[in-house]
């Protein structure tokens, strides 16, 4: 990274610590405590695990066509009337049968289906990716509107107590005459202003720390700041480079696409031939039920043979199925499989258009915050001398009570943009990185906690099983529910100091 890009993460590090956190805290929440616990707590991405091991079996399931098939079957009859015309009249028979199909040739249907499974299981994984990375962003975004919560709520209690106290002096000098019923009617209507200011900052810091609990599966309590952001791009063409390689939404469209090319070979196959070889092993038992008969039924002194009650065979050969007229399904078939390839290959360039504007956005918004922190950062060392000043003016009769008022609005709103940009810039730069697709478990340290999750071992454990009883066990959820975890408060740790 060039000494550009350090100095921004370096300002956009030391910003976002400045947030409104405990001071002299032993213990707090940290930003990789809550993405460990959404990574391993977060329904949708338990659910975006099942759904890939849900596409790991369309690759068995594929490749089940072109292997040999065993089938038995068995019978029993009991005949209740016979038929009179009949001359051999079992009155029971027991037949059983194997027969052994093996597929030869299949026009590269199984071959090509197989293929696009596999393109498919590819996808799933991108799109495993894609899930994660957008859960972490929204938890981080969730981790920073509380802390940005706290600041607020701390800012608007403060900006209340000035406010009171500002009332309570104002009344003082209008019992002595010093001031009007004017200046004290503005007193008391920017009071009010502030105590509702107040009760919208806790409304809105309890929705923080609700959706902070959807998503991560526990409460908020005293919330670190957050770490500096890993693996910042040089410049946006970088950034842009990056992301056209590695975002997981656009590798899922390509491999999507990838897919759909092999599925026009598989409808084509249709008009191609197919060739199996058979064998079949029939076995009969009539049960004794067959009465024994003369050697020479005319001669009733012919000696008395006993009848066959079993009979067995075996048989093999090679089938060839040729299609001939199908009343042009193939060729719909392949035609519809080429408008979905033709929507695949269009789904890729708009993906690829999404994520250069996601990129590009973030990057901008991720600058502006930084600009806007430090022009914030003016304002309020501008904004507190003002207010000083007009103060100190104010006790000498050369302002009056709305210069103080409005001077101490314009530090509240100054202190108010400078909490708020800090929030979004680190906002924006998770954003930029999770567009770049390195916003994901192996990005953030999670891999040293140990509890990664790797598709590839339960595609290595299914793909190769032709075991027809093999069976998992019944699913149940494994993410925790949340009806126990205790309604957010607007409570804020009595030691933050929002205003710095």
């Amino acid at each position: 990274m060039n000494s550009g890009g350090v100095r921004t993460v370096l300002a956009l590090s030391a910003a976002v610590a400045a947030l409104a956190v405990p001071q002299g805290v032993a213990h707090a929440d940290t930003l990789q405590e809550a993405l460990t616990d959404a990574y391993l707590n977060n329904p949708t991405l338990e659910a975006a695990r099942a759904q890939l091991r849900a596409t790991d079996a369309g690759v068995p399931l594929e490749r089940a066509a072109g292997l040999p098939s065993v089938d038995a079957s068995s019978t029993y009859t009991e005949v209740l009337k016979q038929n009179s015309t009949s001359f051999f009249a079992p009155g029971r028979s027991l037949t059983a049968g194997v027969d052994l199909g093996v597929p030869i040739y299949s026009g590269g249907a199984v071959k090509n289906a197989v293929r696009s499974a596999k393109e498919r299981v590819d996808a799933g994984r991108a799109d495993l990716r894609a899930t994660e990375s957008a859960i972490f962003s929204q938890v981080v975004a969730a981790y920073m509107d509380v802390l940005r919560g706290q600041a607020l709520v701390a800012l608007s209690a403060n900006q209340v107590n000035v406010l009171s106290i500002n009332v309570d002096a104002t009344s003082d000098r209008f019992e002595i005459g010093d001031l009007t019923r004017t200046d004290v009617a503005q007193s008391q209507a920017r009071l009010a202003v502030a105590q509702g200011d107040l009760r919208s900052a806790q409304a809105n810091l309890i929705a923080a720390r609700e959706t902070y609990i959807a998503l991560v599966g526990d409460a908020p309590s005293e919330l670190a700041p957050p770490p500096p952001l890993p693996g910042f791009p040089e410049d946006l063409s970088t950034a842009v480079d990056i992301a056209l390689e590695s975002n997981p939404d656009l590798i899922a469209a390509r491999e999507r696409a990838a897919a759909a090319g092999y599925d026009i070979d598989v409808a084509g196959s249709g008009r191609l031939p197919r060739v199996s070889v058979f064998a079949g092993y029939d076995y009969q038992n009539f049960l004794g039920s067959v009465a024994d008969g003369r050697l020479d039924p005319t001669d009733p002194d012919s000696p008395i043979v006993p009848s066959d009650q079993t009979a067995a065979g075996a048989s093999m050969g090679v089938s060839l199925r040729l299609p001939i007229f199908q009343g042009g399904r193939t060729a719909a078939l392949q035609r519809q499989a080429q408008a979905r390839a033709s929507a695949a290959l269009e789904n890729v360039i708009a993906a690829e258009r999404d994520v250069i504007a996601q990129v590009r956005a973030s990057w901008s918004s991720w600058q502006a915050s930084l600009a806007i922190i430090e022009s914030s950062q003016s304002a309020v060392s501008a904004a507190e001398l003002s207010l000083e000043g007009v103060r100190a003016e104010n006790s000498i009769g050369n302002r009056t009570i709305l210069d103080v008022l409005n001077a101490e609005q314009e530090l509240l709103q100054s202190r108010v943009q400078l909490v708020t940009a800090r929030r979004n810039a680190y906002v924006a730069g998770f954003s930029l990185l999770a567009a770049m697709g390195r916003a994901e478990a192996r990005d953030l340290g999670l891999a040293d906690e140990g509890v990664l999750y790797d598709p590839v071992v339960n595609y290595d454990r299914v793909s190769g099983n032709i075991f027809d009883w093999a069976r998992d066990p019944d699913p149940v959820a494994q993410s925790p529910r949340t009806v126990d975890v205790p309604a957010a408060t607007a409570e804020i740790p009595e030691t933050a100091d929002s205003a710095d």
